[in-house]
């Protein structure tokens, strides 16, 4: 079985796309994997578990504990397919205001 086929299976069992583990959001984390592991071998740019997490309903504008956002990432790593995937994404996603759900 695959990573991403892991993935799907732990998303579509209920797990958090939006957890957070290490400082790092399960998207940023999946973003920083896949930028550094072009920048590592040289493989082709992978958008693969980022769409995965996106599809599932990851929060695209959810920073790591740091501050870094997903898009601060892909920027970071010149990651021009997952830049494109942000985007269409933060358009598709209206930006949560103060005192909505996930800040009760």
């Amino acid at each position: 079985m695959s990573d991403y086929e892991t993935l799907s299976i732990l998303l579509d069992s209920g797990a958090d796309p939006d957890e957070v583990c290490f400082g790092d959001t399960l998207l940023t984390h999946a973003i920083g994997l896949e930028g550094d592991a072009h920048v590592q071998t040289d493989y082709p740019l992978n958008t693969a578990s980022t769409a995965i997490l996106l599809a599932y309903g990851a929060d695209p504008r959810l920073p790591a504990i740091d501050g870094e956002t997903p898009l601060q990432i892909a920027e970071y790593y010149h990651h021009e397919p997952i830049k494109r995937l942000l985007q269409r994404f933060l358009a598709l996603t209206p930006a949560e205001t103060p005192g909505s759900a996930r800040d009760e």
